[in-house]
């Protein structure tokens, strides 16, 4: 049996309540730990970007592309032909036709391996599949998403037994639909609070559930699903829970609700109640107590199907908007001309360009090694695609003015063709929300972030801990720290040989902003100390300057890559990651500024008295 052993930290949990240190070490034990050398992304909060992990840009083969590529073009044909995104919208339902065809196609075991009945396609060709789908319907993108990313397959080729694959992954391969199971009612991202209850019945050898979840995506249709459950012999301070296969008709399962949304009408999203259902011991997914291991690995890989959708999206969005702005006159001229729109576009190029180029090295990463630390990479493309998403179907609206506002059913009645800007709003808003919202997201990269400080200042600084264990932390620290900030001190005066000589400078800015930005995280700690856990805002901009490095130091490797291999046009592809370059520098020099001159303290107080007087 695992012991547990307060993690090394530098958060005061003398102060905290037994539920809140809890949920602290809960998490901390579910972590999957990074391997020695680390990932690009964590190389940015230590001043040491390692521009090796990213240049060259990793390749797709051509095996693998050829692949994807006899895939995609079979479902964008099925999608042209048989899908009407509209009237998915308009009825709130996806026809069983549509479902079917899509399980004929294989579009519900696109990584599912071929002995199990999938097609055995890479992560990289799944997420251009995400892209596809992100183009034309946010509701089959979710019920794909949700089966697919987060529900039985994705967990169980990461943690299942044989047994269980064999059993579940060639049913889920051939079209029944599967789920996740986490949310409940009264716990969105504290799993320590976890309601539902799981109790082993030891005469039967079965396990019995009872609780409620609430937002399972796909749970309406679903006929097996992944369910989070406490272990009813856990203790509040020490709470364990565990994965569960869970056939939806067992007794005792009920969908009691059919939850409706702003946008994705068509998503079949339930409330599910377990009246003491009872699975075999079989259906344990991974052990006892290893449940919040097996969700977050599974997020950290299901997290990258949204930003692949939001890249779709986008690229759909900028056809739209660059084609009105050069067909709409006003004051003479297109409007795309004039500097306030013109400015919009090349915008949205851009960060559509970085935020695709995010999406492909995370999932060839992936298809690299499977136990690739990815935590800090798909939570960066998660949070900074899913924002820049947002924005540019936010500005295809603006500048569609009234015809971004319209339905695209109103503007076919009246003679004019049905961009569907407005459904694509509606659609986009939740993926900010999903799978993580972009404030956990920010408060997940902090944790990571501070990591490599938390285990070096940790054990100084944990009173549990002998004297001279602590004594000989304390030198050890210093020894790290004596040679780790004097360094990022120093200029950086040459740039990376990796990149195109174009880019060149942008490397020396990258390596620049990421020295700045670790010494900038380890003055907040000397200043705030344990209290730093609670600046979110501030910890936020320092995620925030990171995601910008990462976004940019991914679009300059890819599109040194496919000027290497002769794809797009080289001037086009230098002018558009060097522009990005610019917004991105300018926006951290604003994030640098807001580090130090904030408004922080006052709108906390603020907020302190809106909620004491409401």
């Amino acid at each position: 049996m695992k012991t547990h052993t307060p993690p090394p930290t530098v958060i005061d949990t003398s102060k905290m309540t037994a539920a809140e240190r809890a949920a602290l070490e809960l998490a901390e034990d579910a972590r999957v730990q990074a391997g020695p050398g680390g990932s690009f992304g964590s190389s940015l909060f230590l001043g040491r970007p390692r521009f090796d992990t990213i240049l060259p840009f990793p390749a797709q083969s051509v095996e693998d592309e050829d692949q994807g590529d006899a895939f995609l073009a079979r479902l964008e044909a099925f999608l042209k032909s048989e899908v009407d995104p509209d009237e998915i919208d308009r009825m709130g339902e996806i026809p069983e036709r549509v479902i079917r065809g899509l399980a004929e196609l294989g579009a519900f075991g696109i990584k599912i391996p071929r002995e199990y009945g999938g097609l055995g396609l890479s992560q990289t060709n799944y997420s251009r599949a995400a892209m596809l789908l992100g183009s034309y319907c946010g509701n089959l993108t979710a019920l794909l998403s949700a089966h697919q990313s987060i529900g039985v397959p994705q967990p169980l080729l990461l943690f299942g037994t044989e047994e269980q694959k064999r059993k579940f992954l060639p049913r889920c391969a051939m079209g029944e639909i599967s789920a996740f199971a986490l949310t409940e009612p009264n716990v969105g991202s504290d799993p320590a609070k976890m309601e539902t209850t799981a109790s082993f019945d030891t005469a039967k050898g079965e396990y019995v559930i009872n609780g409620e979840k609430l937002w399972c995506t796909n749970g309406v249709k679903a006929g097996v699903i992944i369910v989070m459950a406490r272990m009813a012999d856990s203790t509040p301070d020490r709470p364990k829970i565990s994965a569960f296969l869970v056939e939806m008709d067992t007794p005792g399962v009920t969908v009691t609700h059919r939850c409706r949304f702003m946008g994705l009408r068509a998503l079949y999203n339930a409330v599910i109640r377990f009246t003491n259902v009872r699975i075999p011991k079989e259906n344990l997914v991974l052990g006892e107590g290893r449940g919040l291991k097996v969700a977050l690995t599974t997020l950290n890989t299901g997290r990258i199907t949204l930003p692949a959708a939001c890249v779709g999206m986008a690229k759909r969005c900028l056809e739209w908007a660059s084609d009105w702005a050069a067909k709409r006159v006003q004051w003479g001229a297109p409007v795309g001309r004039h500097d306030a729109i013109a400015q919009k576009l090349a915008r949205m190029k851009a960060e559509t360009f970085a935020m695709e180029a995010m999406v492909r090295y995370v999932s060839l990463l992936v298809d690299r090694d499977k136990k690739a630390d990815i935590r800090i990479e798909a939570a960066f493309a998660k949070m900074w695609g899913t924002e820049r998403g947002w924005d540019i179907v936010n500005e295809t609206m603006q500048i569609r003015g009234g015809r971004g506002y319209e339905t695209s059913d109103s503007l076919a009645t009246r003679g004019e063709e049905p961009v569907p800007v407005e459904r694509f709003l509606r659609d986009s808003r939740i993926n900010t929300i999903f799978e993580g919202s972009s404030e956990i997201m920010r408060l997940l990269i902090a944790r990571e972030a501070l990591d490599p400080h938390l285990k070096m200042g940790g054990p100084v600084l944990n009173s549990t801990l002998p004297l001279k264990a602590r004594a000989t932390a304390a030198l050890r620290s210093a020894w790290f720290y004596g040679r780790w900030y004097p360094v990022l001190w120093l200029p950086v005066l040459r740039g990376d040989r990796g990149v195109l000589p174009e880019f060149r400078a942008d490397s020396r800015r990258v390596r620049a902003f990421s020295k700045r930005l670790a010494r900038a995280l380890f003055h907040a700690m000397l200043r705030h100390g344990p209290k730093l856990e609670k600046k979110q805002v501030l910890l936020g901009r320092f995620v925030e300057i990171g995601a910008e490095l990462f976004a940019l130091t991914a679009a300059m490797a890819y599109a040194g890559q496919l000027i290497d291999q002769g794809k797009g046009d080289r001037s086009d592809l230098v002018r558009t990651a060097r522009y990005f370059g610019r917004l991105t520098s300018m926006k951290i020099d604003r994030l640098f500024r807001e580090v130090r001159h904030n408004a922080d303290e006052e709108g906390h107080r603020m907020a302190k008295e809106m909620i004491k007087n409401g």
